[in-house]
């Protein structure tokens, strides 16, 4: 018997909401559609259960938070965040953070599929049956390269901000971070962007956090609350904090592996600040070694 099962709603529903969301997706797609106004007026019927022009005559400060070009993002304050793209995708994550605090929100048979057509006008690329539950993040979301068959448990956090990249069948639990940026620890604003790669079938365990630039092979696994700041190899299973592999999964005939850390070359380095230019330096000591 697999684990997950799929429970049947009444037909009717089934429709309703499958009219709606290809209903989205073309809007979404129409290069007419003010995306601004359309989220405006789906978090006012999804909220409040009215048009937004009613709350504007009751509660004008409630109506203007609806309006994504009333708001900021904590990504809008960052150098690296691209302002066209942002732009673009700002309206939708407005709608997806919002989407969440409301009852159709916590309703996976209609959440999920929603979710799953923001992806697709979100992030660089996202594959065929992508599964996102509640109260997930991304910093800006059009660095997010997803691929077949992924699914993201509730309030993880993945900073895509210098690019992540999710493999076929990889999972990611709950409260999950992965990050894609590092700060110097002298000059915090010194801000360098590294790509993090998680490779096909790696499943990442419950409040495991993944620093920039990690490379996770194909069908490794991250142990709960573990802390990888590096490589893992196809098959392993990293624990620990700094984690380290401990183990590996018993597999056979599993030799071609789209990401192997053991040959994956290194992600590029980019500085997200102007001003500094030039690759971090070596800043820290150990105990005991005289200062140079």
């Amino acid at each position: 018997m697999p684990w997950l099962i799929s429970p049947d709603l009444p037909q009717e529903v089934q429709s309703q909401q499958q009219a709606f969301l290809e209903k989205l997706d073309l809007d979404l797609q129409d290069p007419s559609t003010d995306r601004n106004v359309l989220v405006r007026d789906l978090l006012a019927q999804f909220l409040y259960g009215r048009s937004h022009s009613e709350i504007e005559k009751t509660l004008p400060l409630l109506a203007l938070q609806l309006d994504p070009r009333n708001i900021t993002f904590e990504a809008e304050h960052y150098a690296a965040t691209d302002p066209e793209k942002f732009r673009r995708v700002k309206p939708l994550l407005w709608l997806w953070k919002n989407l969440d605090l409301s009852p159709v929100g916590q309703n996976p048979a209609f959440a999920l599929p929603f979710r799953a057509v923001l992806a697709k006008h979100i992030f660089k690329r996202v594959g065929k049956n992508f599964k996102c539950w509640q109260n997930v993040e991304f910093s800006v979301g059009y660095n997010m390269e997803v691929g077949d068959g992924v699914v993201i448990h509730r309030y993880a956090f993945l900073d895509d901000i210098g690019g992540i990249e999710l493999g076929d069948g990889a999972s990611v639990s709950d409260y999950v971070n992965i990050y894609s940026h590092t700060h110097s620890v002298i000059d915090s604003p010194d801000v360098t962007l590294k790509k993090t790669t998680i490779g096909r079938g790696v499943r990442l365990t419950y409040h495991s956090t993944i620093l920039a630039g990690s490379i996770i092979s194909d069908d490794a696994l991250v142990a709960t609350h573990a802390l990888v700041r590096g490589r893992v190899e196809p098959h392993g299973i990293a624990m620990g904090l700094p984690a380290r592999t401990t183990r590996f999964k018993m597999r056979e005939g599993q030799q071609n592996h789209q990401v192997d850390a053991r040959i994956h070359p290194e992600p590029e380095a980019r500085k997200a600040n102007p001003d500094f230019p030039d690759p971090t330096p070596a800043q820290t000591r150990k105990p005991g070694e005289l200062e140079s």
